[in-house]
């Protein structure tokens, strides 16, 4: 797993009171293996979007957001009482995403691989 910031990035990013004490170091932990895992290229030293993006990621992680439990998409709901109507639905696939991770993934396209996916290197034999 890569390190992109750490605990003090976090604090000289957002201050020091983003997360309790106790779960600022997961949190961290959890922010790190979710870039890693989308394969994020970082230069070194780590780019400051990368490093703002990972504050984010981690403040998420510290409200139980980032790799919260989600129930199956809504397809649709529909609840009436009286003169009071309330209608919530989602397409295939769509699931509700915090302002901060959209804001996240907007930092952070220019550093995700072309194409998606890993690269690697061919050799002809």
């Amino acid at each position: 797993m890569t390190d992109y910031i750490a605990t003090t990035d976090v604090d000289d990013i957002l201050g020091s009171d983003w997360a309790e004490e106790g779960e600022k170091t997961a949190a961290v932990l959890q922010a790190n293996a979710w870039m890693t895992a989308r394969s994020v290229v970082a230069g070194d030293p780590v780019e400051g979007a990368i490093k703002t993006a990972g504050a984010y990621l981690a403040q998420e992680a510290a409200a139980g957001n980032l790799y919260a439990d989600t129930q199956g998409d809504i397809k649709r709901t529909r609840v009436k009482a009286d003169t009071v109507e309330s209608e919530t639905e989602y397409q295939d696939g769509a699931r509700a995403r915090s302002g901060n991770l959209s804001f996240v993934f907007d930092l952070l396209r220019p550093y995700f691989p072309v194409g998606g996916g890993s690269t690697f290197p061919v050799r002809r034999a």
